[in-house]
C-alpha cells in the first residue's frame, strides 16, 4: 500500500507526521477543487445535471 510508504518517508515524531499528513490531504483536496474538478467539468461538458423521471 502507499500509506505505509508515505508514513516511513515523513520526518519527525508521530504528532508531526500526523500534522504533516493532514496538511498533505488538505493540499490535495484544495488542488482538486481549485483546478482539477473545474477542468473536468469544462472539458467533458458535464455542467447540466438533471434526472428525468421515468413514467
Amino acid at each position: 500500500m502507499i500509506f505505509p510508504f508515505v508514513w516511513r518517508l515523513m520526518p519527525g515524531p508521530v504528532w508531526l507526521r500526523v500534522l504533516l499528513l493532514l496538511m498533505l490531504i488538505a493540499a490535495i483536496v484544495a488542488v482538486l477543487f481549485q483546478w482539477v474538478f473545474p477542468w473536468v467539468t469544462t472539458t467533458f461538458n458535464i455542467q447540466d445535471q438533471s434526472v428525468e423521471a421515468v413514467p
